[in-house]
């Protein structure tokens, strides 16, 4: 998995790319949350649009990135996830426990409501 992170409208944009399979991944979002978190960022988006592969070991680390935010009261969404990461979520009920928007456009839109 590459990770990549942006700003965009004092949102932290975090860009996903290949699979997400948990092990070093997690560590590596983790430590890039942790970081944020002590600059004061606390609305994070990931951008799931390229990413092609996720097992629960992905999944894990997507909960625990959004109990990170939460736990300094900031938020994490997620945008872009194609039809099969979307249906993963769907089928595992978090798509209940996150906020899961089609576009990055939508998604940014999201946060100043």
């Amino acid at each position: 998995m590459k990770l990549s992170s942006k700003e965009v409208d004092s949102i932290t944009v975090i860009a996903l790319e290949g699979s997400v399979l948990g092990g070093p991944d997690a560590t590596a979002l983790n430590d890039e949350l942790h970081k944020l978190v002590e600059k004061g960022k606390k609305n994070v988006l990931l951008d799931l649009s390229n990413v092609q592969t996720m097992n629960s070991s992905g999944l894990s680390m997507l909960i625990g990135a959004l109990q990170t935010m939460k736990n300094v009261g900031g938020q994490l969404k997620l945008a872009g996830a194609s039809k099969k990461i979307e249906s993963l979520l769907v089928i595992t009920k978090l798509s209940t426990v996150f906020e899961l928007y089609p576009t990055m456009k939508k998604a940014l839109a999201s946060f100043k409501k």
